[in-house]
C-alpha cells in the first residue's frame, strides 16, 4: 500500500469560477485508474493543540505500491490538474507512506 496525502492552501482572493475550477479538478484525480481509495475533503471540526485546520483542501489517494504512485504522477487528468490549479493555491504540502 502507498498512501499520498497532499494539503492545499488555496488563494483568499479565488472567484467563484476559480473556487469551483479547483474542486472539480481535485476530484477529477480520483478516477485515475490507479487510485484504489480516495478522498477530497476540507479540514474537520476538530480542535486541538496539535491539529494544524489551516489548510483549504486535503486529498487522500491510496494506491497498490509505489508503482500504481507513479503512474498517477504522470497521468493526464494529473498533468491537466497540476498545469490548471497550480495558479490557484499559495501553499501545497505532500506526505507520501508506504
Amino acid at each position: 500500500m502507498f498512501v499520498h496525502s497532499v494539503f492545499f492552501w488555496l488563494r483568499p482572493d479565488l472567484t467563484e469560477e476559480e473556487s469551483s475550477q479547483f474542486w472539480q479538478q481535485v476530484r477529477a484525480l480520483l478516477t485515475i485508474p490507479s487510485v484504489k481509495i480516495g478522498h477530497v475533503g476540507t479540514p474537520a471540526n476538530t480542535d486541538r493543540p496539535v491539529i494544524d485546520r489551516s489548510y483549504s483542501c486535503a486529498l487522500l489517494t491510496v494506491f497498490e505500491d509505489e508503482a500504481g504512485h507513479d503512474a498517477y504522477q504522470v497521468h493526464p487528468v494529473h498533468d491537466q490538474f497540476r498545469t490548471e490549479c497550480a495558479p490557484l493555491w499559495t501553499k501545497v504540502v505532500i506526505y507520501d507512506a508506504q
